[in-house]
């Protein structure tokens, strides 16, 4: 089994989010600016050493000022915390194509391990003759375990964000030459 470096090809891939909002709707949000350092073998990713950054500030739920909001002090304060990492540091095989990723996250200096479920989908050559691979990844977090605990009540009961953030993570990487 031999490890190569791998780069993550922004155009086909993203780092995506939902929350509840008001108890009743989600919204959705994606980061625009995120890179990775990997290395793995694709057919094996269990010796993979991985570790990714997401510029905070690239934070688009489709409302500026929502997105203003969320870069503020009162939730990610981009200003002080500009990136939210993760470090894999154990990665175990689940079955064909299928792996659990732990990790370190770490969004405004608190860092918890946290696990996603990762799906390989595949690999093969463009039509330039570069070597790609697809993954996908799957998790849930606590927004307050990280800091984020704004909120509001509503007057009906309840509150207007969600504790829950759900993580969805699409890769596909090149070859490093």
């Amino acid at each position: 089994m031999t490890l190569s470096k791998w780069t993550v090809d922004k155009a086909h891939s993203s780092v995506e989010f939902t929350i509840k909002h008001m108890m009743f709707a989600k919204v959705r949000g994606s980061f625009h600016d995120f890179e990775a350092d990997i290395e793995a073998d694709p057919n094996d990713l269990t010796s993979a050493n991985i570790f990714f950054s997401v510029d905070v500030a690239s934070i688009d739920t489709g409302n500026n000022d929502r997105d203003n909001h969320l870069r503020s002090a009162d939730l990610f304060d981009v200003e002080k915390f500009p990136k939210m990492t993760f470090k894999a540091t154990n990665i175990a095989k689940k079955g064909d194509n299928e792996y659990e990723v732990t990790g370190d996250l770490t969004i405004r200096d608190v860092t918890k391990s946290e696990t996603f479920k990762v799906t390989y989908e595949g690999q093969g050559k463009d039509p330039w003759g570069n070597i790609k691979f697809g993954y996908s990844a799957e998790g849930k977090i606590k927004r307050s375990d990280y800091g984020l605990t704004y909120n509001a009540a509503l007057e009906t009961g309840g509150v207007l964000i969600g504790e829950d953030v759900n993580i969805s993570i699409v890769i596909e990487a090149s070859k490093a030459e």
